[in-house]
């Protein structure tokens, strides 16, 4: 679903989001990398300023990095020398097309009366087996930051039920870990690992 506030706040800060310096690949994203075949595709849900895809890329997989701000894809364009798709999550219709799905820090702008119906179309998107990794804020409400933005907070009973009305799921693990984000608030992030049964 579409948040207007959301999304004039990435596109005001496109160009932050874009000049953020690369660090090393986060261990998460490592451990997602790890579990794909080699060269195998992937589908990233959230592209932002596109570290996380180049990183994907310079390993040697077939990355289809999405934004759904138009701004961001521009910027990611830029670091990437390739197209980012503008697509919201309700949007995807792949069906059996990727190994993987990387959705870092992305999927928790979605409403919650939206997520069952989003993950289902993630589990469509993979193949059999498909690896699909995403990372969440911690909580059990909705609401925005002190940026405006949208995010649905949510707890780990949540999530799981949320991932197990969207499919099959073998195995689905969530694991917790303290951080910040943006706003360099205290964050605990759920990170959710889950193949396609």
């Amino acid at each position: 679903m579409k948040d207007d506030e959301t999304l004039r706040f990435y596109a005001q800060q496109a160009q932050v989001y874009a000049n953020r310096g690369r660090v090393a690949p986060s261990a998460r994203l490592e451990a997602f990398l790890a579990g794909l075949p080699a060269g195998g595709d992937v589908l990233e849900l959230g592209t932002g300023g596109g570290q996380d895809a180049l990183t994907m890329l310079e390993r040697g997989f077939a990355v289809s990095p999405t934004d759904g701000s138009p701004e961001l894809a521009k910027e990611a364009e830029k670091r990437l020398g390739r197209p980012v798709a503008i697509m919201l999550f309700e949007e995807l219709e792949a069906v059996d097309a990727y190994d993987g799905v990387w959705a870092s820090a992305s999927l928790l702008h979605a409403p919650r009366e939206a997520l069952t119906g989003i993950l289902a179309r993630v589990h469509r998107a993979l193949r059999p087996g498909g690896l699909f990794m995403a990372s969440f804020k911690g909580g059990k409400a909705e609401g925005r930051d002190t940026f405006g933005r949208f995010y649905s907070y949510l707890d780990e009973a949540t999530l799981c039920r949320h991932y197990e009305a969207a499919g099959n799921w073998i195995p689905l693990v969530i694991e917790t870990e303290s951080g910040s984000g943006y706003d360099r608030q205290p964050t605990e992030w759920l990170w959710v690992t889950a193949r396609r049964g």
